[in-house]
């Protein structure tokens, strides 16, 4: 299967575990642009000063709705962030809903997150896996 992979970049290291485990399964991983590099910076806040540029400068967020496209499902890593438990942010809702006008797949690694927008996420009938990336099939 083609999973195409939505986070924040601040969990860049977290997406390269997840993608090796889905890889060593059989899957094709597709990661945000630039996941190694973001993985590679000492500090978050770094993080969010290269993201947005990069956005502006190599349109990020239309380049991504391609290769949701083309892909079989999105995999949305929600973690803990910004004091919010299993927290979806504006890029993966955005992608989210991409994905859902598509037909894709949208699967969860942890439970919906109570958020402003959380009626229009269970609108778009993510499957939870709650952790178990061998559940994606």
């Amino acid at each position: 299967m083609n999973i195409v992979v939505c986070a924040s970049m601040t969990l860049s290291k977290r997406l390269l575990e997840i993608e090796r485990e889905l890889t060593e399964r059989g899957h094709a991983v597709v990661l945000p642009e630039h996941t190694h590099d973001y993985a590679s910076l000492p500090e978050e806040s770094d993080i969010h000063l290269e993201s947005a540029h990069n956005k502006i400068k190599e349109d990020l967020i239309r380049g991504y709705f391609a290769k949701i496209a083309k892909g079989d499902c999105i995999l949305v890593v929600n973690e803990t962030r910004r004091g919010i438990e299993n927290y979806i942010g504006g890029n993966s809702f955005l992608e989210m809903g991409f994905a859902h006008v598509l037909e894709k797949q949208i699967y969860l690694l942890n439970p919906i997150p109570d958020m402003p927008y959380t009626d229009e996420i269970v609108a778009m009938r993510p499957i939870v896996i709650h952790g178990d990336l061998e559940t994606i099939r």
